[in-house]
């Protein structure tokens, strides 16, 4: 996050692939695949390609999805996603498609399961100097937009099919100063090939300033306008208009690290008023000394819900764009409605594998508000419960990095329902287990 690669084997892949800088191979005399990475287009050197390819495979299997109200499911994911990322200059082009199937999703497709072949990225920009200190660069088109910690503006990467942004976006870069003007539409992923397109409901525009410091500490500050003509909350429908305020501090001091935001939501929906407000926290503290280097974790949430129906206030916080797997690989419930505790543990058991336990306690914020999933949907309403528990998950989850393209993952999941979700439906436990692979070249 702050320190730059200090040779080409060091360079890391990214979910942004478009961040990635691998001007450290020019001049180099490597061979086989660390040629593509830079390939120069002029004897000059002021013109390179960069190619690149990312394949996933990925299996989930599930018993009582929705506590027990769907059927059993199990599918397989599947993604391809090539790059090639063109610089002349200080004009550039990136381009990457996508190839997404699933299989065996009871119920259907969604928006994050399938888009066939289609175009997942594709922007132009170029960058102006303004000194020695200070630039200017200017983007337009399709991308993906990752905004901090991705609690309100993320990948979506997770699950299958990222989620892709189109519009505008001018960085301003001044010395430790970065800020990012955007105006973006969202990407309405269709289940064919070539027919995505861009949505005609709903409309972002964000200013999202980041100053860091030399300690390894940086802070944001931002604001995002949101609109969607048909947005849905409970039983009422109409038009949203939100903005949200944020602040966030992370970094990182010795053993210690952190990553805590703060946010406030004011507008209208549907001829009421908006006030929501969220607060998330992530800290951590590492033992690298220690057998097994462990590093444990707590974070803990808060997204405040709608106090009372027909009152003229919505409460329930929007995180709009949040990233896929929210709260872990099983991520029934989402950001809205909800405080959560969320401990974890990561060890190292050596040669790039590493395992991570994690538990997490969810109640609802609101009692006279319901329940949420990760896009937003209510799934569960509050009905006549005035019980705040909603359910405990538990999870195991483990990596290995065999080579710096080929890594597999596999997880084990449960989720065991608390007393709101006993006293309003379906209430079974939720057994989930993920296995996957990916080549990121």
């Amino acid at each position: 996050m702050f320190a730059q690669p200090a040779s080409a084997q060091s360079i890391a892949r990214t979910n942004q692939r478009y961040d990635e800088d691998w001007t450290a191979l020019s001049g180099k005399a490597d061979t086989g695949w660390q040629r593509l990475k830079f390939l120069p287009l002029d004897s000059a050197g002021d013109a390179s390609i960069t190619l690149g390819i990312e394949a996933r495979a990925r299996y989930e299997g599930f018993e009582n999805p929705g506590w027990g109200a769907t059927p059993d499911d199990g599918y397989l994911w599947l993604r391809l996603m090539p790059l090639a990322d063109v610089h002349v200059g200080p004009a550039r082009v990136f381009v990457q498609p996508i190839a997404g199937y699933a299989r065996g999703v009871a119920g259907g497709n969604g928006p994050a399961d399938q888009t066939g072949i289609d175009l997942l990225q594709g922007f132009g920009e170029w960058r102006f100097a303004l000194g020695k200190e200070s630039a200017l660069t200017v983007r337009g088109g399709r991308e993906l937009v990752a905004l901090g910690s991705e609690r309100l503006v993320g990948l979506r990467y997770g699950p299958n099919i990222p989620q892709a942004f189109d519009g505008a976006r001018a960085t301003i870069t001044h010395k430790a100063l970065k800020v990012d003007l955007l105006h973006l539409r969202p990407v309405q992923v269709g289940q064919r090939d070539f027919d995505d397109r861009t949505s005609d409901t709903r409309q972002l525009d964000a200013i999202y300033a980041t100053w860091s410091t030399a300690r390894n500490v940086a802070f944001d500050a931002y604001v995002l306008d949101y609109r969607n003509s048909a947005a849905r909350f409970g039983g009422a429908a109409g038009v949203e208009r939100r903005s949200t305020l944020g602040v966030r501090a992370f970094g990182r001091e010795g053993r210690f690290a952190w990553n805590w935001e703060a946010m406030v939501q004011r507008g209208h929906f549907a001829g009421q008023r908006i006030r929501a407000w969220s607060l998330a926290t992530e800290t951590s503290v590492a033992f690298p000394a220690a057998r097994l280097k462990p590093r444990l974790r707590l974070r803990a949430n808060y997204a405040s819900g709608d106090r009372k129906a027909g009152d003229g206030t919505l409460g329930t916080f929007n995180a709009m764009f949040p990233k896929g797997k929210y709260f872990g690989e099983l991520s029934p419930i989402g950001p809205r409605n909800i405080i959560n505790l969320h401990p974890g543990l990561d060890i190292s058991l050596g040669k790039s594998v590493s395992v991570e336990i994690a538990g997490v306690a969810f109640w609802r914020a609101a009692l006279a508000d319901g329940v949420y999933d990760v896009p937003g949907q209510e799934i569960r309403s509050a009905g006549g419960s005035t019980a705040r528990h909603i359910g405990d998950q538990v999870e195991l989850s483990a990596s290995w990095k065999a080579s710096d393209t080929l890594s597999f993952a596999a997880s084990l999941s449960l989720f065991r329902a608390g007393a709101f979700l006993r006293e309003t439906g379906a209430a079974r436990p939720i057994h989930m287990a993920g296995l996957e692979t990916m080549l990121k070249f």
